[in-house]
């Protein structure tokens, strides 16, 4: 039986590269001139420590301008609240979200199932599997999925026939 895989993954590699673009370009840049500012890529959660609001958001402004550019979605990120931090510095996490969780993915399948075509959506870990006997209803399904906002950068892998 013909199925395939919603899942939400981000390419660590691209994440990396773009945090240490981020970081050679704030080093650079004549606004943060003689301020302490900080990058951080650990456990898929990225810190930043900012000496202001204004530089903090400018860094998180690149950063996200960096991912983009490397096809990695802004929607992948979940911003942590701005803390305050020593000598007057701000700081925030912005985790990685890697898979779909549990509610999102009850809302995925609510929307197939509402869809009534004629496809099984079953969830498995971090990611839904769509199974049906056409492969033209799983292409809908991949349309109508599509053309949705779950506030995820979904993608559509394991596709058999």
């Amino acid at each position: 039986m013909p199925s395939f895989d919603i899942a939400s993954k981000v390419d660590m590699q691209e994440v990396d590269n773009a945090v240490n673009q981020t970081i050679k370009e704030v080093s650079q840049r004549y606004d943060f001139k003689g301020t302490h500012n900080e990058i951080e890529l650990a456990n898929e959660a990225i810190t930043i420590l900012a000496s202001d609001d204004y530089k903090l958001k400018a860094i998180v402004d690149i950063l996200i301008g960096k991912l983009v550019r490397r096809q990695v979605s802004a929607k992948a990120l979940d911003y942590g609240k701005v803390e305050s931090a020593s000598h007057n510095a701000v700081r925030q996490r912005i985790a990685i979200v890697q898979g779909v969780d549990k509610e999102k993915a009850k809302t995925i399948v609510k929307e197939i199932k509402a869809s009534k075509l004629k496809v099984q959506a079953q969830i498995m870990d971090d990611q839904v599997r769509v199974s049906g006997k056409k492969l033209d209803d799983l292409q809908a399904v991949i349309q109508l999925l599509k053309g949705k906002d779950f506030d995820l950068d979904l993608q559509f892998i394991n596709m058999r026939s």
